[in-house]
């Protein structure tokens, strides 16, 4: 039997089992937007690394945001107070410090949302390609009604 090159594989279309180097948040995003995917018949196999960054992306998010539940969007900074000796002796607070992982969600939200919209995963996405897909289809009817009244006066389209 010959193997089929990737993107003729599965019939063209994303397979429905995650890559297994996915993680486990990664793993139930493939799961919930490969099925839309393959409804909108506008994603094929060959698309398979942007699901995935989609997905480990998504984790990301997730990951950061599971950190800033934990740790808070910033953290008190105190400075020491020693005394001649060299021992603690108290604590000044200095301010602020953003976690780390408020921007790591952020920069996981704008992959996220990049991606999305070349999938066709947001609202405006999906619009835009149903406008398309609608334009296509008036030129196309246009190219229609043009050959149609051609013939009806003897003309060639």
């Amino acid at each position: 039997m010959v193997k089929k090159v990737f993107y003729q594989q599965n019939d063209g279309s994303l397979s429905g089992t995650p890559p297994k180097h996915l993680g486990t948040v990664a793993k139930a995003c493939w799961r919930k937007i490969v099925p839309f995917l393959e409804s909108t018949e506008r994603v094929k196999r060959i698309d398979t690394a942007l699901v995935e960054l989609y997905c480990s992306q998504y984790e990301i998010y997730r990951q950061a945001y599971d950190d800033v539940l934990e740790n808070g969007i910033q953290t008190k900074i105190f400075k020491s107070l020693q005394d001649a000796s060299g021992s603690i002796v108290g604590k000044d607070f200095v301010g602020y410090r953003k976690n780390p992982a408020v921007a790591t969600m952020k920069d996981a939200s704008v992959q996220i949302t990049s991606i999305g919209s070349q999938l066709g995963l947001s609202p405006k996405a999906r619009a835009e390609l149903m406008q398309l897909a609608d334009s296509k289809g008036k030129e196309d009817s246009k190219e229609d009604s043009t050959e149609k009244l051609a013939k009806i006066f003897g003309g060639e389209s």
